[in-house]
């Protein structure tokens, strides 16, 4: 979608080279079948002789344009690559939408409809970075139309040009993809599967370790932790393990130490209503805010979920945790003719006042024939697709509910 001229010209290189691969074989055999059939003196035939000159220069002349065309895909191949962060960006969101079926079974996503998400995602881009020229008013009546001005060459992008390119690709990858998986997700889990995305792409990058990751999900507790000091008694005895599994992880292996030493300062931290958002003490008062939430995790499990919000907004930002309220037609505008819309529908909950408000401002209405809106009862399986397939001939909506389509 970026370099389409790349692209085109890639496969044409691949069908080029195949074709040479083909003349080369069956110069190859023709020879080889020619020698065999020739009898005499081979060097007096000279039919056989003028073949073989003609096979040379024509293998030749194959070599060379292999070379050429080697050259040509080397280019390619580094322009490509350029992008590649993009399409891992791409990779790691899907495959992590592939995953939340172990959260719940409703959670199921096609490669298809997930294809969609990227290609609006790179449209969204090429709009805000070359935003399409704003056309010429028509001459009024008796004005000669101006000319003409000569369209642009497109220039080649600088290398720093293209990493921001690749930078707004990859951040409108990663919006719109979570924003789609967000839509389709129960309210409890949008805040999980946002942190999910952050700790993965974080782990891409090599700004945090998978260990300690891991060691946040699983919460390491020691079973025999021994006894809790005297200095240390207002945390809880049911966190204490957790505190001893702690020190596991190399930037805590000092911690019961220091808070023995610093007692007073922990005491204030652990009893402060909003742990997560105050200073620790002196310690470890440059601790990262992803060694908080393990610290969190172990002694405050009921501050951690402001932890993340606080995580996920700073590497992220604000738009992955504050979602936008539903707009229908926000949603008209992701789907094309080949998309159809489910709404998974709660009691109370009716989209049709909606969908009838969309399709009045695209001429679509009941009244005018073209648009059908068929609910449970009002007639067999069967109807409904004889309806859906005459809407699709005729460019009609149609709306289902509770209905089974074959």
């Amino acid at each position: 979608m970026e370099r389409p001229d790349l692209a085109a010209k890639k496969e044409e290189l691949i069908a080029q080279q195949n074709q040479f691969k083909i003349t080369l074989k069956r110069l190859e055999d023709g020879l080889l079948q020619q020698l065999a059939e020739a009898t005499g003196d081979i060097l007096e035939n000279i039919e056989l002789i003028e073949s073989l000159e003609r096979s040379k220069a024509l293998s030749t002349e194959i070599n060379i344009k292999v070379e050429i065309a080697k050259v040509t895909e080397v280019a390619i191949n580094e322009a490509s690559e350029a992008y590649r962060p993009a399409a891992s960006r791409g990779a790691l969101v899907f495959f992590l939408m592939n995953e939340l079926t172990r959260i719940h079974s409703y959670y199921k996503f096609s490669l298809d409809s997930f294809i969609i998400v990227i290609r609006r995602a790179v449209d969204i881009v090429a709009e805000k970075l070359n935003p399409k020229k704003v056309p010429k008013e028509a001459p009024a009546e008796g004005e000669e139309p101006a000319e003409e001005e000569a369209p642009e060459e497109e220039q080649e992008m600088t290398p720093r040009t293209l990493k921001s390119r690749v930078e707004e690709l990859i951040n409108s990858i990663t919006y719109q993809s979570f924003n789609y998986v967000r839509r389709g997700t129960f309210e409890r889990h949008k805040l999980l599967i946002a942190t999910m995305l952050c700790f993965r792409i974080n782990i891409r990058k090599k700004l945090i370790p998978e260990k300690e990751v891991q060691a946040l999900i699983k919460k390491e507790v020691v079973l025999e932790a021994g006894i809790q000091p005297e200095s240390l008694k207002f945390i809880m005895e049911s966190s204490w393990g957790a505190v001893k599994g702690l020190e596991q992880v190399k930037v805590f292996e000092s911690l019961v130490s220091s808070m023995e030493s610093e007692n007073l300062q922990w005491r204030k931290w652990y009893m402060d209503e909003k742990a997560e958002s105050i200073e620790l003490p002196r310690a470890f008062k440059d601790l990262s805010l992803f060694h908080r939430l393990l610290l969190l995790r172990a002694m405050r499990p009921d501050r951690l979920t402001g932890a993340l919000i606080q995580y996920v907004t700073e590497w992220l930002g604000l738009e992955f945790i504050e979602q936008p309220s539903f707009d229908v037609f926000e949603l008209y505008r992701e789907t094309k003719p080949q998309t159809a819309v489910f709404f998974v529908l709660f009691p109370g909950v009716d989209p049709t006042p909606d969908v009838e408000k969309i399709g009045f401002a695209n001429n679509k209405s009941i009244e005018a024939g073209t648009f059908t809106n068929i609910s449970m009862g009002q007639g067999q399986e069967e109807n409904a697709n004889i309806v859906l397939q005459k809407a699709a001939k005729e460019g009609h909506w149609c709306m289902f509910q509770n209905v089974h389509l074959m």
